[in-house]
């Protein structure tokens, strides 16, 4: 039985926090530890230059988002851990991908139409407008990150399901007119994964502004957790946990016996702002070691960029003949060979 390949990728576009914590990088750091699954976690630096135009920001967000998964444990003996950008055979295959992929596939990404019906309700005269190629494409390259290195598992989250789709119709029609090469993959939705809500009782993200920070220190990650947004009820009021903010956040970071012992509290009553209190100690006690780690780390800048070049270096063992085998396939080969 051939051994699971599983990949998943993290945009650097900046600072990583509790939501990112919970969703993506949390259970890919325990995968990271199975020894029979063949793993593979880069940073996407090439992605965050659709939406980020600001140099310092994408050097400066790679470095903390590299730390922050090293902080928390990521086995980078057993994964393999790298930057998108220092594999130059992914982007060789995004123009061979482009090639293969229809514009009408592309005219259907959610993220293009979200951008042109921004448009069109602003009554903007060209529905383009604005739009670049990197946003248009970005399921291209997408696809490319995920069959450079024939991932068969990605855990996406709901809202990259399409993403997924497409690079499965992606592979399928370039084996069709060239053969089986590339490996259509999977997606893998964990139901049980958290989705944390922000400050403001939204989505925690960084387009809504309301997230908190993974490694802030002690003082900043009580004051933000205490911002919070609640309701206004007496603290002896009985409370509904699937409603809360602070329960589906605290859920994330407790343990089964206080989480069962927290929901009893919240029926006999208890108050925001002990409620706070109680979150900030439970996360600030799961992320005390880890913050010192991730200090280290963005003070020794030069072993993080060790870390991804040892990375690449192993990735790369994989996509340098592979790439060679697909050039071969689409006829980009010696004249003669």
């Amino acid at each position: 039985m051939s051994q699971q390949i599983v990949l998943t990728g993290i945009t650097t576009t900046g600072t990583p926090h509790l939501g990112n914590y919970v969703g993506a990088i949390r259970p890919a750091i325990e995968a990271s530890r199975n020894q029979d699954v063949r793993s593979f976690y880069f940073l996407a630096d090439y992605h965050s230059l659709i939406k980020c135009h600001d140099p310092e920001r994408v050097n400066q967000s790679s470095m903390e988002v590299a730390a922050a998964w090293m902080a928390l444990g990521l086995d980078t003996d057993n994964a393999i851990f790298y930057r998108q950008s220092d594999i130059p055979e992914i982007v060789e295959l995004t123009w061979i991908l482009s090639c293969m992929t229809a514009k009408g596939l592309m005219n259907r990404a959610h993220a293009y139409k979200a951008a042109v019906a921004e448009n069109e309700t602003a009554g903007t005269r060209d529905p383009d407008q604005g739009i670049t190629m990197g946003l248009f494409c970005y399921p291209v390259l997408m696809a490319a990150d995920i069959l450079m290195f024939k991932a068969n598992k990605v855990p996406v989250g709901r809202d990259q399901i399409q993403h997924l789709e497409m690079a499965r119709d992606i592979a399928l029609r370039f084996n069709h007119h060239f053969g089986d090469l590339l490996v259509p993959p999977e997606a893998v939705v964990d139901e049980d994964t958290a989705v944390l809500t922000g400050l403001d009782g939204r989505k925690m993200s960084k387009s809504y502004n309301n997230t908190i920070p993974l490694f802030l220190p002690e003082k900043k990650l009580r004051k933000l957790i205490m911002k919070i947004k609640t309701d206004t009820s007496p603290p002896e009021a009985p409370k509904d946990p699937e409603t809360s903010s602070l329960f589906a956040i605290y859920r994330a970071f407790a343990d089964a016996d206080a989480v069962a012992a927290m929901r009893d509290r919240y029926a006999q009553g208890i108050g925001w702002g002990e409620m706070k209190q109680i979150l900030f100690e439970t996360i600030n006690a799961v992320l005390a070691e880890p913050r010192v780690r991730y200090e280290e780390l963005i003070a020794d800048p030069g072993h993080i960029e060790a870390t991804l070049k040892k990375g690449a270096r192993r990735a790369r063992e994989h996509s340098v003949p592979y790439i060679e085998e697909i050039r071969k396939a689409v006829g980009i080969r010696p004249i003669g060979g």
